[in-house]
């Protein structure tokens, strides 16, 4: 089973010089991609318990388009471990004009992680 969630990069996410947004940008967006899939899954939205092998791979910048992908990989009885993946589908290219944008072709992979949710028991 697996989920997806697209965001925009707002300038309110800026956070440091370049258009960057901070690391805990793409925490968020992989909770609620968990959050969905928990509910998917055991019709709860469960609990993150935490986050192991958070890799940073490319930056994030304001009028990006960011998907998060969260896939679960293992399946225990109270708790379930996800796969996470966060891609820029598309780029701003202000050397191009204010508005302006493309797509990415392959998408860039910007943010990987692991993740533990903990699911209330069957019944």
């Amino acid at each position: 089973m697996s989920v997806a969630h697209r965001r925009y990069v707002s300038r309110a996410d800026v956070r440091y010089a370049g258009d960057l947004v901070n690391g805990a940008y793409a925490l968020a967006g992989f909770g609620d991609a968990v959050t969905e899939l928990a509910i998917r899954t055991d019709s709860d939205e469960g609990l993150l318990a935490g986050y192991r092998a958070v890799e940073f791979h490319a930056p994030i910048r304001a009028g990006d388009v960011v998907e998060f992908t969260a896939t679960v990989t293992r399946v225990r009885t109270r708790s379930r471990t996800v796969a996470l993946t966060c891609s820029v589908l598309c780029r701003a290219t202000p050397e191009r004009g204010v508005t302006a944008a493309q797509p990415l072709d392959p998408p860039v992979v910007a943010v990987t992680a692991e993740a533990t949710v903990v699911v209330p028991p069957a019944g």
